[in-house]
Formats: C-alpha cells, sequence, structure tokens
C-alpha cells in the first residue's frame, strides 16, 4: 500500500523518492552522501529529468551511485568523472548530465579534469562531496584536510612545511570563465538541505540552459573516518570545515 493511500495529499509532510531505489545503502551510519542521493532524485523527479538524466561517477565512497539513483549511471575511472560528462553531453546535448564527486577525487586526481571542463564551459554540473579525507580507503589526508587535523597518514596534525596548505577547489572554479554558478552548501540541517537541494536544482537547470559549467559544493562529514559519532562529526564540521569552507554563493552568473 502506497503512503498517499492512507494519507491524505494535503498532509503529507513527506515521501521517499521514486527514483531512490529500495535498496541498504553501504555509506556508514550519519554520512553526507545518503542525503545528497536523496535531493538529487527529488530534484531529477521535480524538473521531470527522469528520462533524460545522466549521472557519472568515479572511484571513491559514491562508487556504487548508479545502485540507488535510478537514472541512466556511467562508472568513471577515479577523478575522470568532467571528461566523460564532456563527452556525453557534446554527444547528447539534450540530456541532463552531472558528475557526482568527492575530494579525494575532484581535489587530487581529477582536478586536471574539472578545472580544464569549467575553463571549456562544458555545459555540465557537478557535485562536490567535501568531508577532508580519503573515507573510502581509511582515512588518509586529502587535498581538503584542515590544517592540524588528524588523519591516518597526519597523526599528529597536518603541517603545512609536510603537506601544504587545504585545496579550495570552489573559488578556483568560480574564477575561470567557463563557470556560471559556483556554490557552496552543506546537508546537516533540515534547512540546510533546502538550500543545498534549490542549488542542485539551479545548477542542474544552468547545464539544461546551455549557460556553462556549474559546481555544488557539499561540505560534508565523514564521522568514521573522523572517529566521531554523527552527532560530533556535525558539530566538528560547524566549528571547524566552516570556516575554511564557508557556505554561501561565490559566483551566479
Amino acid at each position: 500500500m502506497e503512503t498517499t493511500d492512507i494519507i491524505k495529499p494535503e498532509n503529507l509532510v513527506y515521501k521517499k523518492p521514486a527514483l531512490l531505489k529500495d535498496v541498504a545503502m553501504h555509506y556508514c551510519p550519519g554520512c553526507s552522501h545518503s542525503t545528497v542521493h536523496k535531493i538529487i532524485c527529488e530534484v531529477i523527479e521535480e524538473m521531470g529529468a527522469e528520462e533524460y538524466a545522466i549521472g557519472v561517477a568515479p572511484v571513491g565512497c559514491a562508487v556504487f551511485a548508479y545502485n540507488y539513483i535510478d537514472v541512466d549511471m556511467i562508472e568513471a575511472a577515479h577523478g575522470r568523472a568532467p571528461a566523460v560528462a564532456t563527452a556525453i553531453k557534446r554527444l547528447q546535448p539534450d540530456k541532463l548530465v552531472f558528475t557526482y564527486q568527492g575530494d579525494g577525487d575532484m581535489a587530487a586526481i581529477g582536478t586536471c579534469e574539472a578545472i580544464h571542463a569549467a575553463n571549456r564551459a562544458e555545459n555540465i554540473a557537478m557535485i562536490f562531496i567535501n568531508n577532508a579525507i580519503y573515507g573510502m580507503t581509511g582515512g588518509q589526508m586529502a587535498p581538503t584536510t584542515l590544517l592540524g587535523q588528524k588523519t591516518a597518514t597526519t597523526p599528529y596534525g597536518r603541517r603545512v612545511d609536510l603537506n601544504g596548505y587545504p585545496l579550495a577547489i570552489s573559488p578556483l572554479i568560480a574564477q575561470l570563465d567557463g563557470s556560471c554558478y559556483v556554490t557552496r552548501q552543506s546537508v546537516h540541517t533540515p534547512a540546510a538541505v533546502r538550500k543545498a537541494k534549490a542549488a542542485i536544482r539551479k545548477a542542474f537547470e544552468n547545464s539544461m540552459a546551455g549557460k556553462g559549467t556549474s559546481l555544488v559544493e557539499i561540505v560534508a562529514t565523514c564521522n568514521s573516518g573522523w572517529k566521531l559519532s554523527p552527532v560530533e562529526a556535525n558539530k566538528w564540521m560547524e566549528e571547524n570545515m566552516f570556516t575554511k569552507y564557508p557556505l554561501g554563493d561565490l559566483k551566479n552568473v
């Protein structure tokens, strides 16, 4: 029996998106990925884009995104999602093409692809999950890891003299002429989820309107990699991540 069979439409607060497959997710409890998956599905449904949306996910925690989001999905080599998305969009410009990438992907092995896709003004949307760590492979330092942050490979904290500075991808993309929309959001509160959903909707609409490249960075948690509870991870993110990676629009053309 459907939820709407027993609840009047005017009283229905929430229902599971039809595009979110009914399978158990592999993400750790408290992980931000599952929430972002949900709002991606909601946006695609609300746009009526189920039949022409194509997602590209590379290696990383989101490697199984195709198992959860019920649209056409392509698996890309680590870091190569923007290059694959470029080919798809150029060959099929009527499709809604988006990438779904982590910081170990976009801010490390795939930095070149992301920057050059935006510089070429490819009409794609890039969704970038920044949790400041390599979550999938054991919690190692990522390019986005904060100064002083402890990881599996920086047990005493990240140091400038040894590891350099944290890499902020969004400002790099924002200064390129080919980018039309760059924003940082999060999903740690209901209000933040609504803002993140609106940002993803705008990025998808830009893609279909041919305005250039959009980047939606989601500042996220990795409570398993950070060795914190989900509640503690959200608090740590607010107190530390938002200082280095403040939320809000960086570019909106």
